[in-house]
């Protein structure tokens, strides 16, 4: 049996912070990974995004971006284990390069004993993750400040994008895993 990794993601930069725990299985991919993140995140898959791990960068590799720089190394084809063998190992994983979601993914501890409930999982995790599209955390805060005061004429068209209401503090674990269950919303 292949260990388990009990990683944190956190957003980075956040404050208040908004960080998930999950489990994964060492031998799953860095797109597993994405995968994972995107579910347990709320994200919607609908943005380029990378890996970050020293000098090198996992993701798309079969993807255009006017943004990359340097060599995309498939991460299809690396596992988690590659990247992350240690407790306390790091990585980046940055999603949305407009928005610019900058992930610390840390390896918190490495489980080698039987789970028995299904894998990915998010077990912990707090305050919402941010919704698509917003302008990154400055955008996101503006948003904030703007519902907050229910004078201000911009509130309305923000609590129609979101669909009638956003609570920064909610966090649905049930949600989560249900949607990790599914896998990944393959938008490419």
């Amino acid at each position: 049996m292949a260990p388990i990794y009990q990683l944190r993601i956190d957003l980075a930069g956040a404050k208040p912070p908004i960080w998930r725990r999950i489990l994964i299985s060492s031998v799953d991919t860095l797109y597993d990974l994405h995968c994972a993140i995107q579910n347990a995140m709320g994200w919607t898959n609908s943005h380029l995004h990378s890996f970050e791990s020293g000098d090198s960068s996992y993701g798309m590799a079969d993807v255009e971006d006017e943004f990359d720089e340097f060599e995309t190394l498939d991460e299809k084809r690396y596992t988690i284990a590659h990247l992350l063998s240690y407790e306390g190992d790091t990585l980046l994983y940055v999603y949305d390069f407009g928005d610019d979601w900058e992930h610390k993914i840390k390896l918190e501890k490495i489980i080698t004993e039987k789970i028995n409930n299904p894998l990915p999982r998010c077990i912990k995790g707090k305050n919402a993750c941010p919704p698509e599209d917003v302008g990154g955390l400055w955008g996101y805060y503006g948003m904030l400040e703007v519902l907050r005061d229910p004078d201000n004429p911009e509130r309305e068209e923000y609590l129609e994008w979101l669909g009638g209401k956003f609570d920064p503090e909610y966090i649905n674990l049930e949600k989560i895993n249900a949607l990790m269950s599914e896998g990944c919303i393959d938008f490419w």
